[in-house]
């Protein structure tokens, strides 16, 4: 199998995730989820990533489509369309599962996936945080990260307008 199936691979449609995710609970695999649109990786997302990663065995990334992009962040973005932002994220080696999702929240995903630990930025109150009720009724834990500082994708973007 070449480098891009295997990296292809770990993008999941929903039968593909119902088994991987049988699989891994048989296994005992804590299960660690977060989401995002990720248009441009950057040190920041690779950092934040990493230190969800280390929280537990695996890690599942909900990944907004270009359409749910689009509501959220506006007419211009994605940058980078959503097959693209699904293999880049699929090629971290500390990145179990992709699932993009349509939905303007990862609600249903996250009922779906019933994670041990649930990841998001520390500019969320955890209690605030989409799916926070479904993680804690089942005795999983919310986390919040700090974001490494200077790198944002809206920091990215105006760097670049600013130089046109």
């Amino acid at each position: 199998m070449t480098k891009p199936e295997v990296i292809q691979q770990k993008i999941l449609r929903q039968p593909d995730l119902d088994r991987m995710l049988a699989y891994w609970r048989f296994r005992d695999q804590k299960i660690v989820f977060t989401n995002g649109c990720f248009d441009i990786i950057h040190l920041g997302h690779i950092d934040y990533l990493a230190k969800a990663a280390a929280l537990g065995n695996k890690l599942i990334i909900g990944l907004n489509t270009d359409a749910s992009t689009r509501r959220l962040k506006g007419p211009h973005r994605p940058i980078n369309d959503e097959n693209a932002r699904a293999m880049i994220m699929a090629s971290f080696s500390f990145v179990d599962a992709v699932v993009l999702f349509d939905e303007d929240t990862p609600y249903d995903l996250i009922r779906t996936i019933q994670p041990d630990i649930l990841v998001k930025g520390a500019d969320y109150r955890a209690e605030d945080i989409v799916g926070y009720d479904i993680v804690k009724s089942k005795g999983g834990s919310v986390v919040t990260l700090e974001y490494l500082p200077g790198y944002s994708t809206s920091l990215i973007e105006k760097r670049i307008r600013e130089r046109e």
